[in-house]
């Protein structure tokens, strides 16, 4: 009975704690405020990149669009089969195993 009396109670304190047990909220400790907006700011060399992004100058859009198409049309290539075996992948059924589709 006294054990589980000072548990609850020990649990109600620590359930019910005030501002003054955060470490953050006591005077004179750091605030993590707009801190990383600030940090972002200061390290991006164009500040214009924070309101609109810039692409790639080298890179074309011509080596996306055929994959892209493929898939919006529906007509992807297939998958590769490969089944993988303790000692490596395979592309052929495990030799003497019983087919689990064939009815007995």
């Amino acid at each position: 009975m006294h054990r589980s009396f000072w548990l609850s109670v020990t649990l109600l304190v620590t359930g019910c704690s005030p501002d003054f047990f955060d470490p953050y909220q006591r005077p004179g400790t750091w605030r993590p405020t707009g801190d990383n907006d600030a940090n972002l700011r200061v390290m991006v060399v164009n500040p214009q990149d924070l309101v609109e992004g810039t692409g790639q100058a080298t890179a074309t859009g011509a080596t996306a669009a055929p994959p892209v198409g493929r898939l919006i049309a529906g007509r992807r290539y297939p998958l590769p089969t490969i089944s993988a075996t303790p000692l490596g992948t395979s592309t052929e059924p495990p030799q003497g195993s019983p087919n689990p589709s064939a009815t007995p």
